[in-house]
């Protein structure tokens, strides 16, 4: 099948997936491109980012419309994630493959792992999950009850700066969009409503997901042949999907797709194992 035929189906697929699952569906993005079109690592990253930010800018546009976005705590999040995007890029680029892979499927069954819990939880689940909190009076980001923003002082900008540090790194160097830090340290350093910390989140990673795109292209390592059609994919695909996703979204669907990242978990951390051992050299008997 031509390259960039199979592009865009597998862009629809993750744009479905985003549509039904919410914005973490872009973590199948990687697996996708690794094993369908045999993308290193290195490649694939970057080019996940694009369906990744398509749907997350999608949904922050959503939650600004709605007044859901703390836009101040967004740009500082995302700025800072946006500066550090270049280093997890270049770190991409000068490891090999096989550690990549098996970072990558630890962060990808951690996420599984969190949508299963959510799924199986008898409350109704919420983007912050069940995450710890500090409490309320130790969080460095709190809202004034009287102006209804946050209270900016420097432990609270430092803790967002923090965020941002490594959502950006690890983004660049994944490419995953980060929302797996973001949602669980906004639960916890702040006291942002769980829609609020979800929009808020998604602005974040649009964001930085940009800044990794940039700093690939930058490296003149992304394939924008790839990229194009798989980003229009995922983009159709997304707008689409949301007109049923309504009907079709529910817990069962959230433990379909956690059994599913978990075996694309143990398909990508075998092959990283396997790729390690076969590239160790060996020795033979004197």
């Amino acid at each position: 099948m031509d390259n960039t035929l199979l592009a865009g189906g597998l862009g629809a697929i993750v744009g479905v997936i985003l549509a039904l699952t919410g914005a973490g569906g872009g973590s199948l993005a990687v697996p996708l491109l690794v094993f369908g079109l045999r993308l290193p690592m290195q490649q694939a990253a970057p080019v996940a980012l694009v369906a990744v930010g398509l749907a997350s800018g999608l949904g922050a546009v959503l939650g600004l419309r709605d007044g859901l976005v703390r836009y101040r705590a967004a740009a500082l999040i995302g700025l800072t994630g946006m500066a550090l995007a270049p280093l997890g890029v270049w770190l991409a680029q000068h490891l090999p493959t096989a550690p990549l892979m098996l970072m990558f499927s630890v962060v990808m069954g951690q996420s599984a792992w969190r949508m299963w819990r959510a799924s199986r939880s008898d409350a109704a689940p919420t983007p912050a999950g069940e995450e710890p909190q500090l409490p309320q009076e130790r969080r460095p980001c709190r809202i004034n009850p009287n102006e209804g923003r946050l209270t900016w002082t420097r432990p609270c900008a430092r803790a967002l700066a923090g965020i941002g540090m490594l959502s950006g790194l690890l983004s660049g160097l994944l490419g995953v969009g980060g929302g797996f830090v973001i949602v669980p340290a906004l639960t916890r350093h702040t006291d942002i409503s769980p829609r609020g910390i979800a929009a808020t989140s998604l602005a974040v990673i649009a964001l930085v997901s940009m800044g990794g795109i940039t700093a690939a292209a930058g490296h003149g390592t992304f394939p924008w042949s790839v990229a194009a059609p798989f980003g229009l994919g995922a983009a159709s695909a997304l707008l689409l999907g949301r007109q049923v996703a309504h009907r079709l979204a529910g817990r069962r669907l959230q433990q379909i797709f956690a059994l599913l990242c978990a075996g694309v978990t143990l398909t990508m951390a075998a092959k990283a194992l396997l790729s390690w051992a076969s590239a160790a050299p060996t020795h033979g008997l004197m």
